[in-house]
């Protein structure tokens, strides 16, 4: 029988379906959610974002990382509220399916699973990079050590989502005690004339020393502020496996959230005035680097050296979770094949965690460009961020009487915050790289194929996103009768 929503199967046969596809619930607590935010991001107060001091320089950066806070502050507040709704897997992708319909859910989920599979690929070069730099078991950066890392650490997922969330918080807690070890041991030597001494291009639209590269490099540096906190929207993709997803998710978006701001401030200021934003601006390792300033490794620079192993592993094992999460989702619903969304005896969703972790080895082991996908990642989270930040909005507006345990404080304003801050970082990485941003739109465009060819019109009525959507179309017709 057909499990088309236009011809829904039997009871028992849905049931059956389900059941084949089911989670582990109870299995995270608000405290493993918070960590498993944490870990999404980590890595990203490591490296990655003193990049952004070469398009900005200190004082661009510095107020793309406020705007992108305030961004990320906003659109999490969002999420609390559509988490308490919706306390599904399917995450940003089933609230933009209830606001916004199929097209709108499948356009949300396009650009997450973009994100979460590209990302971690690129995290698998760095630790590569990382493992050669520390001269670990004499290994150098290549596809054998990007092979392990997918083979270990989803291996560890395929043993259950409790052992794995417990793995992350460990390594996560590692990471975070060396951030604030490193910022204790950079701040005796923070010099504020350290912190604008990029050279001024003077043909720059309103150039300074604290904006080197004029006014349009605040906008350049739109997505390198953005990586203090990308991917701490993944947490509401734990709904299922959460205990009392309606308090607990709320509860670890903002704790979350409050972490990450505290640490990016922490990070950012301590390295740019201990050894000066000209000399990390370029470091694969800028932590490292602004504790070496004669090039010598001292005891303090080692020990962050392995604890950026340590946050490079927690991204990259949290976002292994957060996108098997959001392709089991999208594949339950009929949106992605189904058979993506089969799970094992230990509830684990076995060919969402494998098909997108081939995929990431496959492009890490070819390209070797951990860049370029990581630009490619920010494209897809942009376009997701502006979705979301929408569907909250649309909901607010369509459903007002809509059971809400958590309101998003500021209502629709602070999502429209989010929304137009969204669609400037969106804009801003065609300023970064032209090259990352049209290979994304080109996934995009053979995914919005594919639906709108052929899984648009075979969706299972009966999975959790599909069933919130005919019910509330089902209460809009009693009302307008």
């Amino acid at each position: 029988m057909s499990l088309e929503s236009t011809k829904p199967p039997a009871d028992q046969e849905a049931d059956d379906y389900l059941e084949r596809r089911t989670l582990r619930r109870g299995s995270a607590g608000w405290l493993l959610l918070t960590g498993l935010g944490v870990a999404y991001v980590v890595s990203g107060d490591y490296s990655g974002w003193n990049f952004g001091l070469a398009e900005g320089g200190f004082g661009g950066l510095a107020i793309a990382m406020v705007l992108m806070g305030l961004m990320y502050t906003c659109m999490v507040f969002a999420l609390a509220e559509l988490s308490s709704v919706l306390p599904t897997a399917g995450g940003g992708y089933g609230f933009a399916r209830r606001a916004l319909g199929p097209w709108g859910g499948f356009l949300t989920g396009t650009a997450i699973l973009i994100e979460y599979v590209l990302a971690p690929a690129a995290i698998s070069i760095f630790i590569g990079d990382y493992v050669e730099s520390l001269g670990l078991f004499g290994l150098t950066s290549g596809w054998p050590v990007y092979l392990a890392c997918f083979v270990i650490f989803i291996g560890i997922h395929l043993w259950g989502v409790g052992e794995a969330l417990r793995f992350s918080f460990v390594v996560t807690g590692i990471a975070v005690a060396a951030l604030l070890v490193f910022a204790v041991g950079a701040f005796p030597d923070f010099d504020p004339s350290n912190l604008d001494d990029i050279p001024v291009d003077g043909s720059a639209f309103g150039s300074s020393s604290w904006l080197p590269m004029g006014l349009l490099g605040i906008w350049a540096a739109f997505p390198f502020g953005m990586w203090f906190f990308l991917g701490v929207e993944g947490v509401p993709l734990a709904a299922e496996e959460t205990k009392d997803p309606a308090r607990t998710l709320p509860k670890a978006i903002r704790w979350s959230m409050g972490i990450l701001v505290i640490l990016a401030l922490l990070t950012f200021f301590a390295s740019a005035g201990a050894r000066g934003s000209d000399a990390i601006q370029g470091a694969g390792n800028p932590l490292v680097e602004a504790l070496q300033p004669d090039g010598e490794a001292t005891a303090l620079s080692r020990f962050v050296n392995y604890a950026g192993l340590a946050g490079l592993v927690a991204s990259f094992f949290s976002l292994i979770y957060a996108g098997s999460r959001q392709l089991f989702a999208l594949s339950r619903a009929g949106y992605l094949p189904r058979f993506l969304s089969l799970t094992s005896s230990r509830k684990a969703p076995y060919l969402g965690l494998l098909v997108p972790g081939a995929i990431g080895f496959a492009l890490a082991a070819a390209t070797g460009d951990g860049a370029r996908m990581l630009n490619v990642a920010v494209f897809g989270a942009t376009i997701s961020y502006a979705l979301i930040s929408l569907s909250h909005i649309v909901l607010r507006r369509r459903e007002p009487g809509l059971a809400r345990p958590y309101r998003t404080p500021g209502g629709v304003l602070t999502s429209s915050v989010a929304l137009v801050l969204a669609c400037a970082a969106l804009v801003a990485t065609f300023l970064v790289d032209v090259t990352a941003a049209f290979i994304a739109l080109g996934v995009y465009v053979v995914a919005v194929a594919y639906f709108g060819l052929y899984s648009r019109k075979r969706l299972v009525a009966k999975a959790p996103e599909e069933e919130f959507a005919a019910l509330a179309a089902a209460e809009a017709e009693l009302e307008r009768n």
